[in-house]
């Protein structure tokens, strides 16, 4: 058999592919083809590296090289000056913006420097639909260790030791979660993963079950073997057609090994995974919602106690666990729970996963230490903020988080840490803002998703928000009073703390976090009838400076409703009742002389 000399590892993520990846994978093999290399150069279609603002990626195995915003077209370069004449396409290779300098290798790259990547670890190295890959790099070894050497009191106790807490947002310790599941009484427990991933803006999980489906196979065994289960379901996103079809594939494949169903590795231990279906209710990312939803019921949460651990999928001690909480825990058994827990801060251990987006130049998935602060992350992984533009507030947590300022950027991430900063960890959402977003408004966005996603169980929540979202909108629209701020913060406050669930009870985060820290903008809307960053049309008015105005009538052929008026050579003058205030005139001008007042 002829040896492999090199690998080309091309990102297969869902975005990459949307950038015709796959056509690139199919390139590559026969740009191979044509120089004869199919034999001695693998082309091996991968999970997601993370660095999602430059895919689609290609990187060359062994020296490291690190390919960006590859085209299907650049295969055959790829292969005759790098594979055949072992000379880099310069071209390709990442742009350090602010030396401009070629980076090659990413381990060089300011966007991978400081990220530690545990529940990522495979994701971008191995073929996500090969199990032989995964155990290749150490799989399912941390299954057989629990099956063979240690006791299910063992494995819970090693997880609480390790500190792991649940990263699906509320940061329960992993360990006591398992604990409480392992002392039920009774025949029949449940290993539930919850991959109801649903704040808007995050893919974390879905990246892992795309790049890395078996891992959370094997952790969802070991959970089963700690807690005396024997069957374990996936709640997963029918959007989420790749991660379901890769995931499906490494059930399937774990099975014909003999790493689930009956007498696992001839221990005795029998186990098997079946995938469930959600249909995409932001309210199912609730453990008891989620339940509910398997059980075929309407997706809404219920009072808490009695616990999923004590009586959860049809009154079954039940186990939930999110995606990349599991994704930690074949790591746990093999390098220990001391090794895990040097990582992070006192109460936080090992990494978070987090969706880096908005106003941020490197936007991806990035995997870093707790304990790292906000400004390591938005600047020196995030590459600063675009066009040279100042940072405003960096929004972690999803839509129910809150709304952080440059005095926060030097908080240490962590799940304590970001609450008393008013913020949250949530499932990793973080969305960068600059100078020109209005707070205001950024509120009333995340408040239309949070009205819009309420399941309606409790009035707080489906009625409190639906009233806050109004008072924004009347704000937004220059009809706002002082007493409007008053009740602003008093309802917020009131639906926080009656909600029934995590999604009631978090939801006026935005209004609260913003009330806190920009103050002065909801003053400036209500007092002054101005919105600072003129985002807020209603208190938006284009006007022509009549001295910079040199009557080219470029701005009167552009405007979509025919509100500018003006004779070749003179100024014009906008008719405000007309105007639509879409900015198409301003952006057009090539005198500066329409302005945003």
């Amino acid at each position: 058999m002829p040896e492999i000399k090199m690998h080309l590892l091309v990102c297969c993520g869902t975005g990459c592919i949307s950038s015709q990846s796959d056509r690139i994978v199919e390139s590559l093999k026969t740009a191979l083809k044509n120089r004869n290399l199919q034999d001695e150069v693998k082309v091996v279609l991968s999970g997601c590296f993370g660095f999602c603002e430059k895919g689609p990626i290609v990187k060359v195995a062994p020296d490291n090289t690190f390919y960006v915003q590859v085209r299907p077209e650049d295969a055959q370069e790829i292969v005759d000056e790098h594979v055949l004449k072992g000379r880099k396409v310069h071209r390709l290779l990442y742009v350090d913006p602010k030396t401009e300098e070629h980076i090659a290798d990413s381990k060089h790259m300011g966007f991978y420097k400081k990220q530690m990547r545990i529940a990522l670890r495979n994701c971008g190295f191995i073929d996500p639909e090969n199990i032989n890959e995964y155990i290749a790099q150490g799989g399912y070894q941390a299954l057989g260790k629990a099956l063979s050497e240690m006791t299910p009191k063992d494995v819970v106790e090693e997880m609480k030791k390790s500190g792991l807490r649940g990263r699906g947002g509320g940061g329960f310790p992993t360990g006591l979660k398992w604990d409480f599941a392992a002392k039920q009484r009774g025949g029949t427990k449940y290993v539930i993963c919850n991959a109801d991933e649903g704040d808007p803006g995050a893919f974390m999980d879905r990246s892992i079950l795309e790049g890395d489906p078996h891992s959370v196979v094997e952790a969802m065994a070991i959970c089963g073997y700690a807690i005396g289960a024997q069957k374990g379901m996936v709640y997963i996103r029918a959007e989420y057609p790749l991660a379901v079809k890769r995931l499906r594939k490494a059930i399937d494949d774990a099975r014909a090994t003999g790493l689930l169903g009956e007498d696992i590795l001839g221990t005795g231990f029998s186990f098997d995974i079946e995938l469930r279906y959600g249909a995409g209710a932001f309210v199912c990312g609730e453990e008891t919602a989620l339940i509910r939803s398997l059980e075929g019921e309407r997706g809404e949460p219920t009072s808490k106690p009695p616990f999923p651990a004590e009586k959860g999928f049809w009154g079954k001690p039940s186990n939930v666990n999110n995606v990349e909480t599991f994704a930690n825990v074949p790591v746990i058994l093999t390098k220990g729970a001391d090794w895990f827990a040097s990582i992070g801060t006192e109460k936080s251990k090992g990494t978070k996963v987090f969706a880096l987006a908005g106003k941020v130049n490197n936007v991806g998935l990035v995997e870093v230490p707790m304990g790292t602060t906000l400004r390591e992350v938005i600047f020196d992984i995030g590459g600063g903020i675009r066009d040279g533009k100042k940072f405003k507030a960096v929004q972690t947590g999803g839509p129910s988080g809150g709304c952080l300022t440059s005095k926060h950027l030097d908080t240490p991430i962590d799940f304590d840490n970001l609450i008393a900063a008013g913020s949250m960890m949530g499932s990793g959402g973080m969305i960068v803002l600059d100078e020109d977003n209005c707070m205001v408004s950024v509120a009333k966005f995340y408040l239309e998703f949070t009205v819009d996603e309420s399941c309606g169980k409790c009035t707080p929540c489906r009625v409190g928000n639906k009233r806050l979202h109004e008072i924004l909108e009347k704000i937004t629209q220059g009809h706002g009073t002082e007493e409007d701020l008053t009740l602003l913060r008093s309802l917020a406050q009131t639906i926080k703390d009656t909600s029934l669930c995590g999604l009631g009870q978090t939801a006026p985060n935005p209004v609260l976090s913003t009330l806190d820290n920009f103050w002065d903008e909801y003053e400036a809307h209500v007092r002054e009838k101005r919105c600072p960053s003129g985002k807020c049309k209603a208190l938006l008015s284009f006007v022509i400076d009549p001295e910079k105005c040199k009557g080219c009538t470029l701005c009167t052929r552009v405007c979509p409703v025919g509100a500018i008026t003006g004779k070749v050579r003179e100024p014009h003058l906008i008719d405000q009742e007309t105007c639509i205030k879409c900015g198409a005139c301003a952006s057009t001008c090539k005198f500066d002389a329409i302005v945003k007042k």
